[in-house]
């Protein structure tokens, strides 16, 4: 089993900072992209950002330049960094991993239970 535990949402101001939190345990044989996505009420799940087994990173044009995605390979950990947050940045937060699991070494996608985010106005 392939656990991700999601930590760090939370009810914010416009303006203000969160920093989002991910570790994954279990049956992990390698990971290797990571990523966070969000879902607004009534819209569908989207891509906020992404960062490779190499360190690159890839984000949404709507965040670009205030949020910021990095990853502790040692804790098979990653983060995101929220800065200068809006309302429309309210959604709940997903966790994803793409992994090789110890048994089987087929790569598969984890996803996270979810963390609300909610950025007032």
């Amino acid at each position: 089993q392939v656990q991700l535990v999601e930590s760090g949402g939370g009810l914010v101001q416009a303006g203000g900072s969160l920093r989002l939190s991910c570790a994954a345990s279990g049956s992990i044989f390698s990971i290797n992209a990571m990523g966070w996505y969000r879902q607004a009420p009534g819209k569908q799940r989207e891509l906020v950002a992404a960062i490779t087994s190499g360190g690159s990173t890839n984000y949404a044009i709507s965040v670009k330049g205030r949020f910021t995605i990095s990853r502790d390979n040692a804790k098979n950990t990653v983060y995101l960094q929220m800065n200068s947050l809006k309302p429309e940045d309210t959604a709940v937060y997903y966790c994803n991993i793409d992994a090789r699991h110890t048994s089987t070494y087929v790569l598969r996608h984890y996803w996270g239970q979810g963390t609300q985010v909610t950025v007032s106005s």
